[in-house]
């Protein structure tokens, strides 16, 4: 590369800096010994390395180069001028935006408890803990394998049960939990066979941290205990270690076809995508989304006029950025090596601009964290939404009206039965990913799975597990097999609604709810739901197999809408709230409730806990205030849903009608923001503009700001629109996924499809681990492992996330 040094009105000769990079590969013994992971990290010294620049070495070389005579001198050269010699010397320690923009790079990220300071200890007199391990047993059940000590009063239990059997049977919690009923906040365990001098595995039980900590005075409460740290050798695997062994068994092997002899792939459409220091769950998703025909079209064929029309500091265009990552990765501008050795691998696009402006703002797709890769395809297509809605010259004359998202939107329709009236209600939603339950006792293989979890529990029990000669632990268990049929069919059963409210009975009730896809998209984007959290709140993964065809039919589900002979359930009375006489929003005597506000110490706990301000309200006021523990139940539930962090309508609020809350007060319950309606009308918009922007916006004034300028052609058509919804003119309204704004009726086809995309995640939660995408290109297979594609020789059809088809021709 070169860099200009400076150069002079009418100077004849300028200076560049030349800089020639080259990679050499390191030898192999020191190769093989790093090639291990020791660390539960990714892109570090010690963890995964997923990507293949820790192989090479660098070799670096400057020269300054004299034009027009074209000469290099090598450096450093003592005998430049002192002011050239300066301008090489700022130009080498200069920090460019690359290394200004650099992400942090992943790893296991462990948090100072806040109870390890001041925490209490009984004291130890008789009972100390006996140095040798074999002398260690859970106090409850006998069992010596996976213990935690007790950190306040040395009880010594077994950790927690797997979902699948395994692991320790959970004395250890119980204990806790017996403890703080006795009102003894006793929360810090250690996992004895993990001391060492370095450290150990230490977790909290309590509520506002249940996760894995660091204790800086660990030394001195194990010694409280008779353990001396600086005689202590591990004897058990550390959790991370655990987590590994994940990582590089069964599922990572399958996913990125380890063993396999992978034939390189490079040229168009096959090019790699540089790890940022975690950002595997950006790149799958962009390795899918390039195969969608119409962003090709907007973002690759019409590059050159985004690109002609981009601000002065393109930096912050979202438009500029997105053209750039489409040109790399589907022109073969990038697709050629530039490395010297025939084994180097090809050079990669490194989006680093593009996750800048894509995540800026958001609480986590702006960190350095891993990722759900779902909710960032979903976070993506918003703001592509809004970039387009805002460039309406220069993205939509390429692909019409319609937006890229609007490629997978389609229109979900509930049916809502009342079961003693029969009467029925038919709701419409927008979405645009259909989120697959994975009903695990469907299996095709369940006796099997069944079998082996009761012998090796019989095992347990009786001792015989881990005994010499035993090989149980090291063989593959017998993982349940969910055909797509079965997800599927899950996804349209009917579901019972205890508490429906009914207005044709006038009270609450039970009612039948099911799920139909009333349109059919362009591109079916499906989410494998893998992840849930358990009992003890913590995330976890479904260790299952979901076969995945290559085509799909998913007619069956299609939505009819009313069907002859049904009746429908009464409107409420908008002056009653959700129907007359004592239904939900008025009062014994019909008359309006006052607004039920969240419960402030219930939203309080769930703050605490990581989850966001609105969908802690949301559930305070879904679960009607009763509890946090209810609360938090329904967050479990309901947190992937892509109205979580919306703002909550309120119940009894004004305007509210019906099943949700007037359009013209927006997703609260309450006129816009005044101050919002001002700073939107300081921009020149008219009052009643604003306000109608910030009421179809759900009061964000960013998105009320593209709303009203990329309608500017028609804008009182546009709020006429509003005000019509608002007043409870539209009929159905159609709410769309992640608060974009639509781009009218849903596009609708055969329901037949062909999977071209498959992005799969490695590790025990969405939190942690490693994304790979697979794709389809010229009826060939390819795997794109960050940087690194090659030829999929097996791509893990049953082991997927997120599914991406196209309509069949």
């Amino acid at each position: 590369m070169e860099r200009r040094l400076c150069a002079k009105h009418g100077d004849p000769s300028s200076l560049y800096l030349l800089q020639r990079w080259r990679r050499v590969k390191k030898p192999q013994e020191e190769l093989d010994a790093k090639r291990d992971p020791t660390k539960l990290a990714i892109g570090v010294e010690g963890g995964f390395n997923v990507d293949d620049d820790g192989d090479y070495d660098v070799v670096k070389a400057n020269f300054l180069r004299v034009y027009p005579a074209g000469i290099d001198v090598e450096l450093p050269c003592e005998d430049l001028p002192l002011t050239v010699a300066q301008c090489v010397d700022a130009v080498l320690q200069h920090a460019g935006v690359h290394a200004q923009d650099e992400v942090a790079t992943w790893q296991e990220e462990r948090r100072e408890s806040r109870y390890a300071d001041a925490l209490a200890q009984e004291p130890s007199e008789g009972r100390k803990i006996p140095p040798d391990p074999k002398q260690w047993k859970c106090a409850e059940t006998g069992a010596t394998e996976n213990l935690w000590l007790n950190l306040s009063d040395g009880f010594v239990g077994s950790g927690r049960k797997n979902w699948d059997g395994s692991g320790g049977n959970g004395s250890a919690l119980r204990h806790y939990e017996k403890c703080k009923a006795e009102g003894k906040e006793y929360p810090l365990a250690v996992k004895l066979g993990t001391i060492t001098p370095a450290g150990a595995d230490v977790y909290s039980y309590a509520a506002d941290e249940d996760d894995m900590v660091t204790d800086a005075k660990l030394a001195e409460h194990l010694a409280h205990w008779g353990i001396d740290v600086m005689r202590m050798e591990k004897t058990e695997k550390s959790m991370a270690e655990l987590q590994i062994d994940l990582n590089k068994g069964f599922e990572f092997d399958k996913i990125t076809e380890a063993g396999a002899e992978l034939a390189q792939a490079s040229g168009a459409r096959r090019v790699g995508l540089k790890n940022l220091g975690n950002t595997c769950y950006v790149n799958s998703v962009l390795q899918c989304l390039k195969e969608v025909a119409a962003y090709e079209r907007r973002y690759c064929a019409g590059a050159d006029a985004i690109f002609e029309s981009s601000p002065a500091d393109a930096t912050g265009d979202f438009c500029t950025q997105m053209a750039k990552i489409a040109v790399g990765l589907v022109t073969d501008r990038y697709a050629k090596g530039s490395g010297s050795d025939d084994d180097a691998p090809v050079a990669a696009v490194q989006p680093r601009m593009f996750k800048a402006i894509v995540g800026k703002g958001h609480p986590e797709f702006s960190t350095g964290r891993q990722q759900d890769a779902v909710e960032y395809f979903q976070h993506l297509l918003e703001v592509m939404t809004r970039a387009e809605r805002a460039e309406t010259r220069r993205t939509r004359a390429i692909d019409g009206l319609k937006s890229t998202a609007s490629q997978f939107e389609f229109e979900v329709e509930e049916r809502v039965a009342c079961v003693e009236s029969g009467k029925v209600r038919y709701v419409t939603r927008r979405e645009n990913v259909l989120p697959l339950e994975v009903p695990v006792d469907l299996a095709t293989n369940k006796e099997e799975v069944d079998r082996e979890r009761e012998l090796k529990r019989q095992k347990t029990e009786s001792g015989e597990s881990g005994a010499k000669g035993d090989d149980d632990s090291a063989s593959e268990p017998t993982r349940p097999i969910v055909p797509f049929d079965a997800c599927l069919s899950a996804f349209a059963a009917d579901e019972t609604v205890d508490d429906f409210y009914s207005t044709a009975l006038g009270r609450k009730g039970v009612a039948a709810k099911r799920a139909r896809l009333k349109t059919m998209p362009p591109i079916l984007a499906v989410q494998v739901r893998r992840y849930y959290v358990a009992e003890d709140w913590t995330p976890k993964k479904l260790d299952v197999l979901v076969p995945m065809p290559e085509t799909v039919d998913v007619e069956s589900v299609r939505g009819t809408g009313i069907a002859p002979g049904e009746e429908e359930l009464p409107p409420a009375d908008a002056d009653e709230g959700l129907g007359g006489g004592g239904g939900p929003g008025s009062g014994a005597g019909g008359e309006p409730q006052a607004p039920v506000e969240p419960d402030a110490s219930i939203v309080a706990q769930l703050v605490s806990m990581g989850f966001s301000e609105n969908g802690s309200k949301r559930a305070a006021l879904a679960t009607g205030n009763s509890s946090a523990e209810g609360a938090a139940e329904w967050v479990f539930a309901h947190m992937e849903d892509p109205d979580f962090n919306d703002p909550p309508t309120i119940p009894g609020g004004a305007g509210q009608s019906g099943d949700a809350a007037s359009a013209g007060t927006g997703a609260t319950g309450a006129a816009p923001d005044p101050a919002n309606v001002a700073m939107l009308a300081s921009m020149g918009f008219a009052e009643n503009h604003a306000t109608a922007a910030l009421v179809a916006c759900d009061g964000n004034i960013e998105r009320a700001a593209d709303w009203l300028f990329s309608r500017a052609d028609d804008l009182d058509a546009a709020v006429a629109e509003v005000n019509a919804v608002s007043a409870g003119q539209s009929g159905d309204a159609t709410s769309s996924p992640g608060g974009a704004e639509s781009d009218g009726e849903c596009e609708d086809g055969p329901g037949k499809y062909e999977l071209f995309g498959v992005v799969s995640h490695m590790g025990g939660n969405t939190a942690c681990g490693h994304y790979v995408a697979h794709v389809k290109i010229e009826g060939q297979w390819l795997i794109f492992n960050d940087r690194k594609v090659a030829i999929s020789q097996k791509p893990p059809l049953d082991l997927g996330y997120l599914y991406f088809y196209r309509r069949s021709a």
